[in-house]
């Protein structure tokens, strides 16, 4: 007898992965619900991936209400019964967040939909399918990397995406609406997606053309992650104008677009496009800042003041300061879907892309040059960095958020492992950090970050810490990496008093003032910043009024 699979909860709760005979169950108990909800006058939505996007897109569909108040939309999350991701689907059936979310909205949400509403169930069924007025498609489509520092070298995972869509087209009813949320390589949804539809259609005799449409979101994570959906503006287009006027109708129907209109495009490669170019655009500024964070730091300027006294001028105000490298699941790879896309969907030979591919090759890296000032940092007090304690601060990719996908904390921690140091790391809004437990699956199998450095595999035991005060205990360097709030006003006296000793302080994303620096110093410590050049002036100052008492 086979061993029976089980995946298991974030929280170690096991969930039996479905056998055969569950498949035929599952299927009437989806016909049932919804035949009462048809009853009821609700359109029949299937969202494809519960995960990060789709689990509250799902949630965001199933409460929203028509304008006499009315929920008009039934929804079925749909995720793929595999040993990884199963635990959703029953998590979710109790009416509980599959994701977290620092968003106090999302946990009730998702709730009342589920247990009061009842407008929101999961199933693990593809058939679920043959049910669906409209289905959403939340599958990713990521840009493997094959180098650290070089966009070129990698490729476009459609192999999720395309198999996805082959079996939508294969069971939807041919008057159903598929839109495509993911971010993917411009011309997919044309030139792979439709294809792909068109040719099952045949095969099942259908004579119509599917009706696909693009869209994509703008998640942030954080506060507002359900805001970023439902209140915010939206791009889509359709492959036909039949297939535009429904998506334009679904969007409408779920979104505030009364207040946030709808901006619809005359083809699906131009609402693909827009999404990359929006972040391409965004990484590309962030990765302009890099080389004057480091020529700020050679010459003795302070970039955050700089960059305040440009953001005075409105047309500047967007500018912000890089950190340790940008992260989240969209801006470190984004423009490679569009680099990708003009060679292998398109069958361009020649090479336009320069700066593109180069933002997202600077952004990659300058995680790495926090690395190295924590070894100078460390230097400058006579200890070497081999062995020395190092708590990061702020694992998560951006402040007040616990998504660790891609964050450059990941990239420091890997290096100053590398460097022989011990790192221990502490963030309020993180309880695991999967890029480093389950590094060997997480996010990709065989492309894991850990491949880029040497002596990794330890780092499969490091644990988050959950004191911060505690875990201050006997560090010879921190890293203020995220500009987390519990971090931004840290006393000076405060942290030596719990480190036992002086340390070095290495700030990369501007979290301390002036008077902190000063007070750092005066308490015998070494302070390091990204773009901080200026702190060696108050380094000398210190110094200087020390050898004046002391005369």
């Amino acid at each position: 007898m086979a061993t029976r699979a089980y995946s298991v909860s974030p929280t170690g709760e096991k969930f039996a992965i479905p056998t055969q005979d569950d498949y035929k169950k599952e299927l009437q108990r989806l016909k049932r619900i919804v035949a009462k909800q048809r009853k009821e006058g609700r359109e029949i939505v299937v969202v494809v991936g519960v995960g990060f996007v789709g689990a509250v897109m799902a949630a965001v569909i199933a409460d929203s209400k028509d304008k006499r108040g009315r929920h008009g939309k039934f929804v079925i999350g749909m995720q793929r019964p595999s040993v990884r991701s199963y635990w959703k689907i029953p998590l979710l059936n109790r009416g509980l967040a599959p994701v977290t979310s620092e968003d106090p909205e999302v946990a009730p949400m998702i709730e009342r939909c589920v247990n009061e509403h009842k407008t929101l169930i999961a199933t693990y069924t593809y058939d679920a399918l043959t049910l669906a007025d409209v289905v959403v498609v939340d599958v990713q489509c990521d840009y493997l990397k094959e180098s650290l520092n070089n966009c070129r070298d990698g490729a476009a995972d459609m192999q999720a995406l395309e198999a996805s869509l082959s079996i939508i087209a294969e069971k939807i009813p041919p008057q159903a609406l598929v839109l495509i949320e993911t971010t993917v390589a411009p011309g997919t949804t044309e030139q792979i997606a439709y294809p792909i539809m068109k040719k099952m259609f045949e095969k099942r005799g259908i004579r119509s053309d599917p009706l696909l449409a693009h869209s994509y979101e703008r998640v942030m994570p954080g506060r507002n992650y359900v805001a970023s959906i439902r209140d915010f503006w939206r791009v889509c287009s359709g492959v036909n104008e039949r297939a535009k006027r429904r998506v334009r109708k679904f969007l409408t129907e779920i979104l505030n677009t009364e207040e946030y209109p709808l901006t619809v495009l005359d083809r699906p490669i131009e609402s693909e496009t827009a999404k990359i170019v929006e972040n391409s655009y965004r990484a590309t500024i962030l990765a302009f800042l890099d080389e004057w964070s480091l020529y700020a730091e050679r010459n003795g300027v302070d970039l955050k003041k700089v960059i305040e006294a440009i953001k005075v001028r409105p047309t500047h105000s967007n500018m912000i300061f890089p950190g340790p490298g940008i992260g989240g699941y969209c801006l470190p790879k984004d423009g490679g879907l569009g680099v990708w896309a003009y060679r292998h969907i398109h069958g361009f030979e020649d090479d336009i892309f320069r700066i593109t591919p180069m933002a997202i090759d600077i952004n990659d890296t300058r995680a790495l040059h926090a690395a190295q000032l924590v070894r100078d940092a460390l230097r400058n007090m006579g200890r070497p960095i081999a062995a020395a304690d190092v708590l990061l601060l702020g694992a998560a990719y951006r402040e007040d958020v616990g998504d660790t996908r891609y964050s450059g904390s990941e990239l420091i921690v890997r290096r100053l492992t590398e460097m022989g140091a011990e790192p221990r790391v502490h963030d309020p809004y993180v309880e695991h950090w999967w890029e480093l437990e389950s590094q060997d699956t997480y996010p990709h199998p065989d492309y894991s970050r850990a491949r880029f450095f040497h002596r990794q595999e330890r780092l499969k035991d490091l644990r988050m810490q959950p004191d911060l005060w505690k875990a201050m205990r006997g560090a010879e360097a921190i890293i203020l990496a995220v500009r987390h709030e519990p971090y931004l006003e840290l006393n000076p006296d405060r942290v030596v008093r719990a480190v036992g000793k002086p340390c070095a302080i290495v700030d990369c994303f501007c979290i301390l003032d002036d008077e902190r620096i000063q007070r750092y110093f005066e308490l015998g410590c070494e302070v390091k910043g990204m773009g901080r050049g200026h702190i060696q002036r108050i380094k000398e100052a210190v110094r200087s009024t020390t050898r004046s008492r002391r005369r």
